[in-house]
């Protein structure tokens, strides 16, 4: 699956993941391989990339949006910083 993490600055993040777990604005949610096409409003919190199914790499964000379609996962957000 391909993940691309961008602000209205700059692009954070771009590859291919694992998968990728987001704060939705109803809880916690995660996106894997070949997931079913979506739309979902993300609130500011922990957004977690699994690299592979046992690394990972965590940002926090400020609220914005995620896409999926085509098995690429587009997260738009007002900011992010690597923890």
């Amino acid at each position: 699956m391909t993940l691309e993490i961008l602000t209205p600055e700059k692009k954070i993040f771009s590859g291919d993941v694992y998968g990728v777990q987001l704060p939705g604005i109803t809880g916690l949610f995660e996106i894997l391989d070949k997931h079913a096409p979506m739309v979902s409003a993300l609130k500011a919190g922990k957004l977690k990339i699994l690299k592979e199914k046992n690394t990972a790499v965590i940002y926090t964000i400020q609220s914005g949006f995620a896409e999926v379609l085509n098995n690429k996962t587009t997260v738009l957000v007002e900011g992010a910083e690597e923890v």
